[in-house]
């Protein structure tokens, strides 16, 4: 790949007509997540406006797949865990084209896959029978167990405690 460099993207484009969740209402705010999208602007925007459409479906492809879960987490507590869900995941197409710095070469075109998220947030009840789909408060099996969901804090999750932090080796 040293005799090549990086030429430009060809993204299958989303369209609201093509969102794979059958029982979407004709009306609904449909948030696209992108790469440089900012979850607090795309926050603001949801929560302003959910209130009137009642359904919002947040999109979101390869890299921005991680931030549109974040915003739809970060929903779901705003509403205390009273919204239905559904969840549904599938492909689109990119293709790379890398553009030869030798003229005796000819260009490449690399088709590559990347993974799409579409989750449904409702305040009304959804098709209960279609895959991915949660109910609010949902008992969920585990490991042959009935667990129920609990909204937990996680704000020291991953972090030591400092009363058991080593502080024989700091600078003073």
């Amino acid at each position: 790949m040293e005799n090549y460099r990086k030429g430009k993207n060809v993204e299958e484009p989303m369209e609201k007509s093509k969102i794979p969740i059958s029982s979407l209402p004709k009306e609904f705010l449909w948030m696209q997540v992108r790469g440089g999208s900012k979850i607090r602007n795309l926050l603001d925007y949801a929560l302003k406006n959910f209130e009137q459409s009642k359904v919002v479906v947040w999109s979101g492809s390869g890299p921005s797949v991680g931030k549109s879960i974040t915003c739809v987490e970060i929903m779901k507590r705003e509403y205390k865990q009273q919204l239905h869900q559904i969840n549904k995941i599938c492909y689109t197409s990119v293709d790379e084209y890398w553009d030869p710095e030798n003229p005796d070469l000819d260009q490449l075109v690399v088709k590559r896959k990347l993974p799409v998220v579409h989750i449904c947030l409702s305040l009304e009840k959804l098709n209960e029978n279609e895959l991915g789909y949660q109910a609010p408060s949902e008992v969920i099996p585990f490991r042959g167990q009935n667990v129920q969901k609990q909204p937990g804090n996680f704000r020291n999750f991953g972090r030591t405690n400092t009363s058991q932090r080593n502080t024989d080796n700091r600078v003073r």
